[in-house]
């Protein structure tokens, strides 16, 4: 089989696996699991430069002038750049040793070293290390993030230097053809320099390599994209900034073919990378019209206007369940519709004879008054009434809007004490409060010493919901404290909220909705929290003055249950998703690896 056939033959016979080997990367934002990586089509590009560079890429003539033909003219030509002074001669290097071939090469090609192959591999410098300046315009100073596929942007360039400076920094002007290789921070970006990026200097994190044009700049480019960057990167050193020195540089092995393959290879990527760049189009459409498709079926559900038309909604879900709930993020989206329609009654059929909300208010509002009267808790201030447009939607018979602190007893935020690495009284922080439930095994101590200022109604209670209300990509949290074995308290960035005679679970499912999870956005509509996007709060009377849906007691319960079975059998289908991915990229990579033998 020809090697053009066979790459072809290599794509098409496992599209599916290309195009549906995705990787899900969750995000810090409230439980969304939304961000994709195209590991199939990555995976692919990866394999057509690994393909190039061992020849498996295209047919071998054998009428080409041999790789070893090439090396000669490229140093005659060395040779006399030195002679006439363009060039310095530089020190030998080392012999290649059969250690350092990672695999066979086809007839006509020969391993080289980059240094045997370049007139010149340097780097630039920060003009004002020495001296020089900045300045708005003049020639441009090209930097590591100037680089985007593989070419530079230069509406990103922002820094540029004058005439004078460029001078000095005579070494590290860049001419047409130059190829541009970063060696320190992030390591391995790649760009050929056009003429239409000149003027341009660069600085020390910009290798510059220049060449013969006996060995074409395109596929050196392409021999620094695959195995070359990762064998650099191995040899990078360093701490915070790692880096690769232009030695290792020099001394970096390349498979060689012919010039006239050279250019056959470079073809053929380019007309590769094409149809990859089509999969990824069409695959990132797909998904989002996936996306578009399962956010308006859902949306109808809850969409408060569409009341009459429910049933035909979930009807067309129903019958579509399996190919409409087949990523993380739709999974995601499924979860906070069913938070959704718990709270607005459409979860669980209404009891006639459940005793209503009301009642169960009247109830609560008793206690209070004797807890009051008993000075076990504080009188709390009154608060407005409810008007119309504070309600998001419209609820069944039986049920009541109320302000959180309605049905609580307790709503504060904890007490930032003085932390110990041991001792009897646990903090529960931001971190221990995850969507999953809590991670106590992240929470420190308070010093004991400092336990004697804390009341009694500061030590957590069973079924407490804590909410955490500070913190980038913490803050909205909120979970139920189910089970507690050991005395805990709060700390200054968790609000701590207890219900009286009302299921904690219950209102849990209103704050973690997305009708309450929206709102701690600072820049939504009408947002819960204040301060900025980096540090944002939630305050506690914006907690206090809430409104929040009350159903009937026995309603409740039967909405936590469903709501329970309801997750469960999502996480079970996001667990089977995340096999079936792990699945697809693991045959992506045995796929690769068998195409290189």
């Amino acid at each position: 089989m020809s090697a053009q056939l066979s790459v072809n033959n290599l794509i098409t016979e496992h599209l599916d696996t290309w195009t549906q080997a995705i990787e899900t990367k969750s995000t810090a934002c409230r439980g969304s699991s939304n961000k994709l990586n195209l590991v199939g089509i990555q995976k692919l590009r990866e394999l057509i430069l690994e393909m190039a560079v061992r020849g498996l890429l295209v047919p071998q003539d054998p009428n080409d002038e041999p790789a070893s033909v090439l090396f000669e003219k490229i140093a005659a030509e060395k040779a006399q750049l030195i002679k006439d002074k363009k060039i310095k001669k530089t020190k030998a290097l080392p012999d290649i040793c059969e250690g350092e071939k990672p695999f066979d090469l086809p007839c006509g090609w020969e391993w080289q070293r980059l240094g045997n192959l370049a007139f010149l591999i340097t780097k630039g410098t920060t003009p004002t290390s020495i001296g020089y300046q900045f300045t708005n315009q003049g020639v441009s100073f090209v930097k590591v993030e100037n680089i985007k596929r593989g070419k530079i942007d230069s509406a990103s360039i922002s820094q540029f230097i004058n005439d004078e400076t460029n001078s000095v920094l005579e070494r590290s002007q860049l001419q047409e053809n130059d190829v541009l290789f970063s060696i320190a921070g992030t390591i391995g970006k790649t760009c050929l320099v056009q003429n239409s990026d000149l003027p341009a200097n660069t600085n020390q994190a910009l290798a510059i390599i220049r060449k013969s044009k006996e060995f074409l700049s395109e596929y050196l480019i392409l021999q620094l994209d695959s195995f070359v960057a990762e064998t650099t990167r191995n040899k990078a050193r360093g701490g915070a900034m790692p880096n690769v020195s232009l030695g290792d540089l020099n001394q970096i092995v390349l498979p060689v073919p012919p010039l006239n393959e050279q250019k056959r290879i470079v073809a053929k990527v380019d007309e590769l990378m094409v149809l990859c760049d089509q999969l990824e189009s069409e695959t990132l459409s797909h998904i989002d019209t996936h996306q578009t498709l399962v956010s308006t079926l859902l949306g109808n559900l809850v969409n408060p206007e569409n009341t009459a038309n429910f049933d035909q909604a979930w009807s067309l879900i129903a019958q579509n369940f399996d190919v409409l709930f087949t990523t993380e993020n739709s999974i995601h989206q499924l979860k906070q519709t069913i938070l959704q329609l718990a709270v607005m009654g459409k979860l669980v059929p209404q009891n006639p004879n459940d005793e209503p909300a009301s009642e169960l208010l009247k109830k609560i509002a008793a206690e209070k008054a004797q807890l009051i009267a008993d000075k076990k808790i504080k009188k709390s201030k009154p608060l407005p009434a409810i008007t119309d447009d504070e309600k998001p939607f419209d609820l069944p018979n039986g049920w009541e809007w109320v302000r959180l602190q309605e049905p609580t007893v307790y709503v504060q935020r904890g007490k930032g004490p003085k932390y110990a690495d041991s001792g009897k009284v646990r903090v529960i922080s931001q971190k221990c409060v995850q969507w999953s439930g809590f991670d106590i095994s992240v929470a420190r101590y308070v010093e004991d010493s400092s336990l004697e200022k804390y009341q009694e109604e500061r030590f957590l209670q069973k079924n407490d919901l804590l909410w955490n209300s500070t913190g980038t990509g913490t803050v909205g949290r909120v979970n139920v404290l189910s089970d507690i074995s050991e005395q805990l308290v709060a700390d200054s960035h968790v609000t701590v909220i207890r219900p009286l005679k009302s299921d904690s679970n219950f209102i849990k499912c209103y704050l973690s909705s997305g009708a309450i999870q929206r709102r701690i956005e600072p820049d939504s509509e009408n947002p819960l929290v204040s301060g900025s996007t980096k540090q944002v709060e939630l305050n506690t009377s914006s907690v206090n003055s809430l409104p929040i849906p009350i159903a009937p007691l026995e309603e409740q319960k039967r909405i936590v249950a469903k709501v329970n079975e309801l997750m469960t059998l999502c996480d079970q289908l996001k667990t089977r998703l995340q096999t079936a991915e792990t699945t697809q990229c693991h045959l992506a990579q045995s796929i690769a690896q068998e195409a290189l033998g």
